[in-house]
């Protein structure tokens, strides 16, 4: 077979992506994380767990229903969906193709290497390694990409704690951080004695980065690092926190795109940080897409580098969705030629030209709030919603992609959780992505939130379960979210 010639330019690249005769697999519980990529990439599958369009998305590939485990992770949908009767005898019927995951693991690069499917992410070990909050740190700091004021290592005692921070000059009032987990439960604040008590169980034993606790604004970007050099998407701020939409205090639940709510010259300060971390990264081996939190220090105006997510994320949905309505070339593409065997070659200033002005989007993930756990009678559909001129959210039309929506009254709603099946306290309902803003800049939830997270939530009706019911909840509710 003849080598596929150099692809130059965006043209040759979206036709070659169009025509595309390589298999690839998108593995992930439902495909809120890249919808509409099918439009870009020909021979594209979803492969679900979550029927969320109700067999009516004609690239969505669900195993039939029965016979799965209780889930505990993301790994174990994965490494469920892979090892499907169903799934590999697709596979096998096929040449050999490509899959993507969120969360995978040694199992997972098993189970593909068995059917001949490549894998077109980092390899595992790369992503645990890099995945370490210490990790991120050290090579942030080798790049010129300073986290806020820290210092790394261990504390079995307050008294070790507040020793550590002083060495660092970083005060009574801090930030500890543990190397590996998700950032709204594993960081902790901690400024007495009491706090340290309150923590202790989770920190003692472990290395840690403790952080001088600082006035700030938190953030997330994706970056994808490739031979041309990092990309970066557009710049979003964390919404956070909101009892009424998740019961973690400091748990993510959604982000902000608005090119307004930073300062002048705070997104340039990103985009420049993601952009020699992700060349950093490039270094270390790992290509393709990350996601980076970042920490805007309001008293300063310095940006500072928080976490790592090298990993397909919940940032990849906005990122996806603006890169592609409003840059015309959707930024995860870029991972794409990582993984196939094309060599390419475009102008980098001119495609982050291309994402750096966009309108005003906000993404929630709405979480059940309610201590308890309930069997779904009624679920609401994906697809097109309203909020009318009483205040209540009403199903419009269907529809299988984010950009379908009208104006900032409607919004698209993806449910994961459905008829016949259980929900319980922190469980993922479901995301809504709207036009215009949910968050105030004093980072105030806005009345428009408040009542699309109570319009959506109202549409799910639950029945306590019986004494004969058992359903199994993940052990650590953190692991158990799909988004």
């Amino acid at each position: 077979m003849a080598k596929q010639p150099k692809l130059k330019g965006l043209t040759d690249i979206f036709l070659f992506l169009r025509r595309n005769k390589t298999p690839i697999y998108i593995v992930t519980p439902t495909p809120f994380s890249l919808l509409g990529l099918d439009q870009w990439v020909g021979n594209l599958t979803f492969v679900n767990y979550f029927d969320i369009f109700d067999g009516a998305h004609p690239r969505v590939f669900c195993p039939p229903a029965g016979g799965a485990p209780e889930f505990q992770s993301m790994e174990d949908v994965a490494n469920y969906l892979v090892s499907n009767k169903q799934f590999r005898t697709l596979a096998k019927s096929r040449r050999p193709g490509k899959a993507i995951f969120v969360m995978l693991d040694e199992e997972t690069e098993k189970l593909c290497g068995k059917i001949d499917l490549d894998i077109a992410l980092p390899p595992v070990a790369l992503r645990n390694r890099l995945d370490s909050k210490i990790e991120t740190t050290r090579l942030g700091n080798e790049a010129g990409v300073p986290s806020a004021p820290n210092v790394l290592g261990e504390a079995n005692t307050y008294e070790e704690l507040t020793k550590l921070a002083d060495s660092a000059g970083l005060g009574p009032d801090l930030v500890v951080q543990t190397p590996y987990g998700d950032s709204g439960r594993t960081t902790f604040f901690i400024k007495s004695e009491k706090d340290w008590d309150r923590y202790k169980a989770k920190i003692v034993d472990q290395q840690l980065k403790v952080m001088k606790r600082l006035n700030h604004l938190p953030g997330t970007v994706e970056g994808v690092a490739t031979r041309v050099g990092t990309l970066v998407g557009p710049v979003m701020t964390d919404i956070t926190g909101f009892e009424e939409i998740t019961p973690y205090k400091g748990g993510w639940c959604g982000n902000d795109v608005s090119p307004s709510i930073l300062p002048d010259g705070v997104p340039e300060k990103v985009r420049e940080m993601t952009r020699k971390f992700g060349d950093r990264l490039y270094e270390e081996g790992y290509k393709g897409v990350f996601c980076v939190d970042f920490l805007l220090d309001t008293d300063t105006n310095d940006v500072y580098l928080g976490e790592l997510n090298p990993r397909v994320s919940g940032a990849t949905p906005p990122s996806f969705l603006i890169t592609s309505t409003y840059g015309g070339c959707p930024s995860f593409i870029f991972h794409l030629l990582e993984f196939m065997d094309v060599d390419y070659e475009v102008d980098p200033e001119e495609i982050q030209a291309r994402w750096n002005d966009y309108d005003h989007w906000t993404q929630l993930i709405f979480k059940d709030t309610r201590d308890e756990v309930g069997l779904i009678t009624r679920a609401p559909q994906s697809g097109i919603w309203r909020l009318d001129e009483d205040d209540e959210v009403e199903f419009v039309r269907p529809a299988l992609n984010i950009p379908s929506i009208g104006d900032e009254d409607e919004a698209f709603y993806l449910r994961v959780y459905g008829v016949g099946e259980y929900t319980y306290h922190g469980a993922d309902l479901g995301c809504l992505l709207a036009r215009g803003r949910m968050q105030s800049d004093k980072r105030e939830l806005l009345e428009r939130a408040r009542l699309w997270n109570a319009g959506i939530k109202a549409q799910f009706h639950t029945v306590p379960i019986q004494p004969t019911e058992h359903p199994e909840i993940p052990e650590d509710i953190s692991e158990g979210k799909w988004f």
